[in-house]
């Protein structure tokens, strides 16, 4: 194999403007606006008829390496479904960001709203190393 990096992770919204707004409010800005149709080529590269889809390529300012969402409002075709119901689903299943100041994240989130999910807890590596961290 040579892969050498990420290129992106893919994140399906039902509404794109509230979407992108959310991952602006963390730092994250448009970078390439999504063709809303492909050709039949890219259609069938992704396992789908011709479609429509709203989104954009998003970039975490001033990261190195560059963290990128790439984030979509599949408008047709649509599925109404919900998304997982826990973090044990088969799947993706989070995205996990590293912070310089985790207790002034978590502060600042619930002050824009944000649904916190679990307050600060620490995973150890081993022994004597852990890292911190919270579900939003």
């Amino acid at each position: 194999m040579n892969i050498n990096g990420l290129v992106h992770v893919n994140i399906n919204c039902k509404d794109y403007d509230a979407s992108r707004k959310f991952y602006e409010m963390l730092g994250f800005e448009e970078m390439w606006v999504v063709p809303p149709t492909n050709t039949p080529e890219v259609a069938a590269a992704v396992g789908m008829p011709p479609y429509r889809v709203k989104g954009a390529l998003l970039s975490l300012k001033g990261a190195t390496p560059p963290v990128i969402i790439d984030l979509l409002e599949w408008r047709s075709p649509m599925d109404e479904s919900p998304p997982y119901s826990h973090l044990y689903h088969i799947g993706l299943a989070r995205i996990a960001f590293r912070t310089t100041d985790l207790l002034a994240d978590l502060s600042y989130l619930r002050g824009q709203g944000v649904e916190i999910l679990s307050e600060p807890a620490t995973v150890m590596s081993d022994s004597t190393h852990g890292s911190r961290f919270f579900l939003f």
